[in-house]
């Protein structure tokens, strides 16, 4: 159990009597489940809570902490710690606008101790109890694969007609012989800290690295993040990459292509990716195919190669390792699971909560795309608050049909939303046009966007229309 509960800390006691309390026996099984779910984290919790608020009889398998990785070591501590950061950060650009103030001072310790309180106060959430009264039976240990219909539980087995695999992923850690004696952290282990390293080595360019290296920097830290290819978040537009490159730069953060000496830095951050935990499953007995690296291979409607076992969130090769997506995933797992439906995935966005925020949507530019591209500085909102971005929007060619979309800037991740609601329900430009947005926001930007399409609506042939009627109108 990654969690350790050091003396005297109330915090880190009151997490674990919810999400993994001692002491506490399995429930008898009953002889066949109508569903059994593996995996307690986002995915898995919200197919448990479904199936049973829709009256089916589950059970809820989990090996370590309920809440998975979201709630322990990913979504909440780590959102938590950023705001910290931002307050930082916040502080000393209050000088711009004609407030003088002192460098701010750190107590990384007290930032800690609110990390942990605010995961032990939202774990009630993710509880055993909470799920045992909504009916679900909620067994801890290990789960495997006995057969096609029956798992192996802590000596007990269980059967089921339905199964959904939610066991998540796994911080992915490259042998790296040159680090072997340094103290080195994952996502899983660095919220365990309570003394700030004065020089921090991180190793990936993706979103943990990107999010962990500059909270630490805006800590006090001296932080060198190592990327391939010099290049932040790779999966990203290429021009939200090099802002955000930019922006860390001018902040200290430096960022080099090869790895440093490990004396140069009292401590290593690990964030080269993710690894789906499907090795201590034995899928072959129940006929899933599956990939160390890519994950269960699942079709549109997530059912595995056997088609009475479905799989969601990071476990799955689908790509989407995002919490919202597990959400979504389960969702669609438990209509597909329990009734004769053909529910597919909606459209699914995601966000990287740097500062500035970068936040993208389906699919970015093509032969057959036209690119709609609005830049913050035109922007009101930012230009009174002193902020920076833009916001990239792609539609079919001849089309106001969204195919994707990028934001930079401010509460992208909110704005990216508004674009996935569109996309979802295939709202174009054009109706977006017509929408009145308040002023002044950034979610004008969006506005914006759709007025540079509808102008191109004026051709040639609508203008000459046009200023023959306006002429005959005189």
């Amino acid at each position: 159990m990654p969690i350790s509960v050091p003396p005297n800390n109330p915090e880190d006691a009151a997490l674990l009597a919810n999400v993994r309390p001692t002491g506490r026996a399995n429930p008898t099984p009953k002889s066949r489940y109508q569903l059994v779910v593996i995996g307690g984290g986002p995915a898995g919790l919200v197919a448990a809570a479904g199936a049973a608020g829709l009256g089916a009889s589950v059970a809820l398998v989990e090996r370590d902490l309920l809440g998975g990785d979201c709630l322990n070591f990913g979504c909440v501590p780590s959102k938590t710690l950023l705001r910290a950061a931002k307050a930082v950060a916040e502080n000393r650009k209050a000088r711009t606008f004609g407030i003088p103030t002192s460098e701010p001072q750190v107590d990384f310790a007290a930032v800690m101790e609110r990390v942990r309180k605010v995961r032990a106060d939202l774990s009630a959430n993710d509880s055993a109890e909470r799920f045992t009264n909504l009916g679900v039976d909620v067994f801890f240990g290990e789960a495997k694969f006995h057969d096609e219909y029956t798992l192996d539980v802590a000596g007990t087995q269980l059967r089921f007609g339905r199964c959904i695999i939610a066991t998540g992923a796994r911080a992915k850690v490259p042998e790296l012989p040159e680090l072997q004696d340094a103290p080195c952290f994952t996502n899983e282990t660095i919220f365990s800290l309570a003394k700030l390293p004065k020089k921090l080595l991180v190793i990936g360019g993706g979103p943990v690295g990107c999010e962990l290296g500059q909270a630490f920097s805006r800590f006090g830290s001296r932080v060198v993040i190592q990327a391939r290819g010099l290049k932040l978040l790779p999966h990203e537009d290429a021009e939200a990459s090099e802002l955000l490159a930019r922006t860390f730069r001018e902040e200290g953060i430096e960022i080099v292509s090869e790895l440093p000496p490990r004396s140069e830095f009292d401590a290593v951050l690990i964030a080269t990716g993710r690894q789906p935990n499907v090795e201590s499953l034995n899928l072959p007995a129940a006929r899933v195919v599956f990939d160390t690296n890519d994950g269960i291979q699942v079709d549109h409607k997530l059912r595995t190669t056997n088609p009475h076992i479905l799989a969601v969130g990071d476990v799955t090769n689908t790509g989407h390792r995002f919490t919202h997506a597990a959400d979504a995933m389960a969702r669609v797992a438990v209509q597909n699971a329990l009734f004769p439906q053909h529910a597919k995935l909606p459209v699914i966005p995601h966000c990287i909560y740097t500062d500035p925020e970068v936040a993208s949507v389906g699919e970015r530019g093509g032969p057959n795309s036209t690119e709609f591209r609005f830049d913050f500085t035109h922007l009101d909102r930012a230009v009174t608050d002193g902020t920076f971005g833009f916001i990239k929007v792609w539609t079919e060619l001849g089309s106001d049909t969204i195919l994707g979309a990028s934001v930079v800037g401010p509460n992208a991740g909110e704005l990216i939303g508004t674009l996935s609601l569109a996309m979802q329900n295939k709202l174009g430009l054009r109706k977006i046009g017509g929408t009145v947005f308040p002023y002044p926001t950034y979610s004008e930007a969006i506005k914006k966007v759709a007025d540079m399409h509808n102008r191109t609506l004026l051709t040639p042939t609508n203008r000459w229309l046009l200023r023959n009627w306006l002429r005959w109108m005189r």
